[in-house]
């Protein structure tokens, strides 16, 4: 069937906007219509080229809602006329890992989702007879695209696409990483570096669990206020410093010895390094969520870590697709947290370069295509 995509092409050039080919789906497939999808700045990272597992040409986008259309044999939890939210970290409830219950990085088709193909290694996109390449497993990008369903969370019927597109990773990265990876207590003590889509994710993550002080840290004076919105007691803007300004020992002196959690939302090392070193001796924990560039290292004096700090990662928060993303669409829908205000522009899919000229300027928190 013929449908409307972004096209990446090759790295470093946007994205073009045209007519590709896309087969139905396969054994234990799904064809979803695509009805909303968010830009995030993992899409940017890619089509940067500066993704190391970056492959072209390629339909990107991974944080999408739409519409079950027609299901593939073997398909055995999902049916034509479901809402669904495309995982890019999907749930077998099988493998290793999936069993293990220890995390939520089901290994069942990574190895051909990284390459970029359905899990049979083939794809089921092409333009002009030659084929394109699925991004994390999803391809939202395009109006209507196939995912095992495995790949796939059932969600309410009643949730705005347009707005829980945006679970199938921002929200659900910052709030899953304070509930399902650090796991936050009340009346804790928490430092938020980048305020971002991501950052402020976190930051009403912790609000909803009871934190009692909330720091955020950011160059971009802009952000305060929204950031005071979901939940942040005290902003921190580091270049209000100066040059030789002590950022870990301001964030020290103002969490009264360190953070009890610390989480890294930017992707920059020096900041990974800072939100270490800033999380409490004897129990501090700091989480990185942002993704580094290919080749970077993070690096600390091992003394921070022999007194008793310590540094996890999150991916997607630590959610299991299949089992907490429909959780966390019914506590946007009991209007337990805030997705609305995130929502910053909306375009339509012929203008999505635009979507990425906004979040290269920092002007959107999230931008979402409509279909």
């Amino acid at each position: 069937m013929d449908v409307r995509a972004a096209i990446a092409f090759e790295a470093g050039k946007p994205l073009v906007v045209d007519t590709v080919q896309l087969e139905g789906p396969r054994n234990a497939e799904v064809l979803v219509e695509i009805k909303a999808t968010g830009l995030c700045h993992t899409d940017k990272y890619t089509l940067s080229g500066q993704d190391p597992e970056g492959l072209f040409p390629a339909i990107l986008g991974h944080e999408g809602a739409g519409i079950v259309r027609e299901v593939g044999p073997d398909v055995r939890h999902l049916k034509p006329g479901d809402h669904v939210i495309p995982l890019y970290t999907p749930e077998c409830r099988e493998c290793k890992s999936c069993l293990s219950q220890k995390t939520n990085l089901c290994t069942s088709i990574r190895s051909t989702q990284g390459k970029g193909l359905m899990p049979d290694g083939t794809s089921r996109f092409s333009y002009k007879g030659k084929p394109v390449l699925h991004y994390m497993g999803c391809s939202t990008f395009a109006n209507y695209t196939v995912l095992p369903e495995i790949a796939l969370a059932k969600i309410r019927d009643d949730a705005p696409f347009d707005k829980v597109c945006y679970i199938g990773c921002g929200v659900t990265t910052g709030l899953g990483a304070v509930l399902f990876t650090a796991k936050v207590e009340p009346n804790s003590t928490v430092v938020v570096f980048g305020l971002g889509g991501i950052g402020l994710n976190v930051i009403q993550g912790a609000k909803l669990v009871g934190a009692r002080q909330i720091i955020g840290v950011d160059i971009n004076p802009a952000r305060e206020a929204m950031a005071r919105q979901f939940g942040m007691t005290d902003f921190v803007n580091p270049k209000d410093l100066g040059p030789d300004g002590d950022v870990v020992g301001h964030l020290v002196e103002l969490t009264g010895g360190g953070a009890d959690y610390t989480f890294e939302c930017v992707g920059n090392t020096t900041l990974m390094r800072q939100a270490l070193e800033c999380a409490h001796r004897g129990w501090g924990v700091s989480c990185v969520i942002g993704v580094a560039g290919a080749g970077q290292e993070i690096s600390t004096r091992p003394f921070q870590l022999v007194t008793g700090r310590r540094w996890i990662g999150s991916a997607f928060g630590g959610a299991r697709g299949r089992t907490d993303v429909p959780k966390i669409v019914d506590w946007y829908m009991d209007n337990r947290i805030d997705i609305d205000s995130l929502i910053t522009h909306k375009l339509p899919l012929e203008r999505i370069n635009e979507g990425f000229d906004l979040m290269t300027r920092g002007e959107s928190i999230r931008t979402v295509v409509e279909y």
